[in-house]
């Protein structure tokens, strides 16, 4: 059972690792993700979405 569960949220734990729009892809795997054409738009967009780049300044 928790093998589908972490299946079925596949498309958010990939987008929370990216750190791209996790919150939509999660609202999209949630509500329209038991659809199978959706679940595959959510995890179309948790790989092709952008991540955040973050920059990291080092002071002398």
């Amino acid at each position: 059972m928790l093998t589908l569960l972490v299946l079925y949220f596949m498309p958010t734990i990939i987008a929370i690792a990216r750190g791209a729009s996790p919150l939509g892809v999660f609202l999209l795997n949630f509500f329209l993700g038991w659809t199978v054409i959706f679940w595959w738009a959510a995890l179309i967009w948790s790989l092709v979405a952008s991540p955040r780049v973050r920059y990291v300044y080092v002071y002398p």
